[in-house]
């Protein structure tokens, strides 16, 4: 991690984003001494900094825990010349080369730097979705949570509930049985969306109950308190039920964060950048995605990783094009 005394006017490289997208284009690009700026963000690692074990990720026979491996790619990325600096852009200028970045104006040591770039790579990952109750903003951090590995241990011997039907949803259920006397899992439809693998696993644990068709109408409770239980709407029978529980983690999927360039950039009707021909090029000459930002399919840390790479390759080639 660089302080701001330590960062350049100019690069030929920038990246956005610090997950495994981010930092393996970095790791390319710092190799082939480009010496890549790294805007980390004030979510650093994305979303494996979120995670537990990392059992699928290549080259760990007995996997990582994911803010572990996030901090092996950090290293070995800055090993090769890569500058890393804790801050969020506020704006970028795509209009012409070389791009024109600012950071945000908080206070943080790297506020208000604004740098040029010859090539971006847009790897900011996606952001939790919410459920949009206005109960849900008012009890965040107060029993309601997007983070299980971060809030779990809070909710030992206590029931809570799940919200969701995917991998993620059921990652997050698995592993709050490890504090919980009892995991509810929420879900709108009558059959999940997770992989097989992931469905067996929690349909076998006996500390999970799944609740069908449902969806949270209110979470109960008051913010100095914490959550005291939700209201349940059964979407076949609209009927309403309350139910106890003391915390409620939203499991409902992402949203790419590209708000600060979708603008500038051709992207899908949920926000996804969009890339060319089995590239990391976008609309604008210069500027590449890789990662979550783009990529609506597959969304696995060795998937960013490999969308990193091309995103490297694609820049270092540009940049040998079009150097005078």
């Amino acid at each position: 991690m660089s302080g701001k005394d330590d960062i350049k006017k100019h690069y030929k490289v920038v990246i956005v984003g610090s997950g495994p997208a981010g930092l393996t284009a970095a790791l390319y690009t710092a190799r082939a001494n480009l010496e890549p700026l790294v805007f980390e963000g004030y979510e650093a690692g994305g979303q494996l900094t979120l995670t537990t074990d990392v059992e699928n990720y290549p080259g760990f026979e007995n996997g990582i825990l994911g803010p572990d491996l996030i901090n092996v790619m950090r290293k070995q990325a800055e090993r090769f010349g890569a500058i890393t600096i804790f801050s969020n852009i506020d704006a970028a200028d795509l209009s012409s080369r070389p791009f024109k970045i600012t950071t945000d104006a908080s206070e943080s040591e790297q506020s208000g730097l604004e740098v040029y770039a010859d090539t971006l790579i847009i790897a900011s990952g996606a952001s939790a979705r919410m459920l949009g109750l206005p109960s849900e903003k008012e009890l965040i951090g107060h029993g309601v949570s997007t983070c299980a590995t971060c809030d779990g241990f809070f909710f030992k011997d206590q029931e809570i509930i799940v919200v969701g039907g995917g991998d993620s949803a059921m990652e997050e259920a698995i592993f709050l049985t490890k504090f919980a006397s009892k995991v509810f899992v929420v879900h709108r439809r009558d059959s999940l969306r997770a992989s097989k693998i992931m469905q067996d696993r929690a349909i076998r644990n006996k500390k999970i109950e799944f609740i069908w068709d449902t969806v949270i109408e209110e979470i109960l409770g008051e913010k100095g308190k914490g959550v005291s239980g939700v209201k349940l709407k059964n979407l076949k029978t609209d009927k309403i039920t309350e139910k106890k529980v003391t915390g409620v983690f939203v499991a409902i999927g992402h949203t790419p964060n590209t708000q600060i360039i979708s603008k500038q950039l051709g992207t899908d009707e949920n926000g996804y950048i969009i890339t060319k021909n089995g590239t990391s090029e976008t609309s604008v000459p210069g500027v590449f995605a890789a990662g979550d930002v783009q990529d609506t399919r597959y969304k696995q840390a060795v998937t960013a990783a490999g969308f990193g790479c091309m995103a490297a390759i694609d820049a270092e080639r540009f940049l040998e094009e079009h150097e005078g």
